[in-house]
């Protein structure tokens, strides 16, 4: 029904313009009919044929073709009728004709002229009304452009500013008005990673260009900008300007640097490290075996002078001796724990899926000639497998439970617990607790140093080595190990490994 109804007054406003156009062709030549007839009863003749021509060339100029046409054969009949012999008939003489022929060419000459002033009128107003279009949809996209934080402006090919918008004006300081119409790499003394024929060649090519450029702002300073450049071409693809968007990024570059330092700082240093350690384990390495020979040499002639001597040795005599032999034994033990510590920093890791819980089931099976006389309460938990080398792995539990074996041993009911203390999803956390004798948590930086001990040999055994081993091996794997304890309250120690 409502289409109907719009097809309808479609219709009627057609109708009404076609009968608006006619009519003023039919008015026209009226009015050039009356004047006619008003001049030739006052004895004015002669001016006939200009007015009629008058009312066509108005009707062509206003109207078209088609009303023309109609203005042209109402004032050839109007105009033949009346103002030619024989006067109120239609009868044309052969000298006529060459008069209406000049009247229908001079029409004709009028209606097209008009014509092509009408084409010409419509073009210009369909030229308009893009240019307003166009107009309106540039001054929305830079009101968008203005309303942006990135900076933004264009340049023409001869590098002239054309505009600036508000995010440019933030970070370099000039205004449009004082940034349009300058050259941009003179204005911003742009420096570029690359010759600037190369770059243009690129942005031709492609249509693209994308870099880091260093510029200078209104007040001196300098900044570091992530550059885009983007070609526009006019309709006939020629190169008509380009698109620059600029972000401000001298503070990650700043920070880039800082972290480029930093690196190259941590690796002198851990090349200076790594040197260090290779030093120490050499050394450590050599004097061990340089130590054996001398060591062998005392312990054997001290047990020689034992056996032979003891009859002509006093009590005193012989308890030199024995302390001789007791420290030649214990240097042996240090020096064996020594070489082994020294072989662990060198030893290769082969990375496996390790089932804690079988280690410490066979580390237990080991201790039980150590720990069937002795009253312990075991509490042994559950633990996850890990991911690491099963032989150090091993040798890690074998020194914690161990030690905590040998710092119980002076408790009637010994307590040691084994567990997991939980962590996340990519690591495992064992702890090892006992009720031994435990130690000061003022000294625990101690505990994990080479030949530190917070115990007297005279009541423990031990070279101080064991603590040192397990943590080289942990920071091996990349995990970590501390320890808690209090005096004559126990000690529990804690290490972290990955799941994976």
């Amino acid at each position: 029904m409502k289409q109907t109804i719009a097809l309808s007054n479609t219709h009627r406003r057609k109708l009404l313009s076609a009968v608006r156009s006619y009519g003023l062709a039919a008015l026209s030549v009226a009015i050039a009919l009356a004047v006619g007839l008003f001049l030739s009863a006052h004895n004015l003749h002669g001016v006939e044929f200009p007015l009629f021509m008058i009312a066509v060339a108005i009707t062509a100029w206003q109207e078209g073709t088609g009303p023309a046409v109609l203005a042209l054969i109402l004032s050839g009949l109007a105009f033949d009728y009346f103002f030619t012999a024989p006067f109120f008939s239609f009868y044309i003489t052969p000298l006529e004709i060459p008069y209406y022929a000049v009247f229908i060419l001079f029409a004709f000459l009028i209606t097209w002229f008009s014509g092509v002033r009408r084409r010409v009128e419509r073009d210009l107003l369909r030229s308009r009304d893009e240019l307003q279009k166009e107009v309106s949809l540039r001054t929305q996209q830079a009101s968008l452009l203005n309303l942006t934080h990135d900076t933004i402006f264009v340049r023409d090919l001869r590098d002239v500013i054309t505009y600036w918008n508000r995010g440019a004006e933030e970070l370099y300081g000039w205004t449009a008005e004082q940034a349009i119409g300058k050259r941009s790499h003179e204005l911003l003394h742009t420096v570029f990673p690359a010759p600037l024929d190369d770059i243009n060649a690129e942005l031709l090519r492609t249509g693209r260009w994308e870099g880091e450029l260093g510029h200078t702002k209104s007040d001196e300073s300098k900044v570091v900008v992530a550059s885009r450049w983007s070609l526009r071409r006019d309709e006939q693809e020629r190169p008509a300007g380009v698109l620059e968007t600029n972000n401000d990024i001298t503070e990650r570059k700043h920070r880039e640097e800082e972290i480029r330092s930093l690196n190259q700082e941590l690796l002198k240093r851990s090349t200076e490290l790594e040197a260090t350690n290779r030093e120490l384990e050499a050394f450590a390495y050599s004097v061990s075996h340089d130590l054996r020979a001398p060591l062998r040499h005392i312990a054997g002639y001290a047990e020689m002078l034992q056996k032979n001597a003891s009859p002509v040795l006093s009590d005193k005599g012989q308890r030199y001796m024995t302390v001789i032999l007791e420290s030649a034994k214990r240097m042996g033990n240090l020096i064996d724990d020594l070489l082994a510590f020294s072989r662990m920093g060198r030893a290769e890791a082969r990375r496996t899926m390790v089932s804690l819980d079988q280690l410490v089931k066979e580390i237990l099976n080991e201790l039980q000639p150590e720990t069937n006389s002795r009253d312990i309460e075991w509490k042994i938990g559950t633990l996850p497998p890990c991911y690491g080398d099963r032989s150090m792995l091993r040798l890690v539990l074998v020194n914690l439970i161990s030690n905590a074996v040998k710092f119980t041993r002076q408790r009637a009911r010994a307590e040691i617990e084994i567990g997991n203390a939980g962590g996340d999803t990519d690591e495992v956390v064992v702890f090892v607790r006992d009720n031994g004798t435990g130690f000061d948590m003022k000294y625990a930086h101690k505990l994990f140093g080479v030949f530190q001990r917070l115990h007297h040999a005279n009541e423990f055994e031990g070279t101080g080595i064991g603590l040192a081993t397990v943590q080289r091996i942990i920071h091996r794997h990349g995990g970590k190990v501390r320890a808690e304890g209090a005096v004559d309250h126990g000690a529990t120690f804690y290490f972290s490994l990955p799941t994976r």
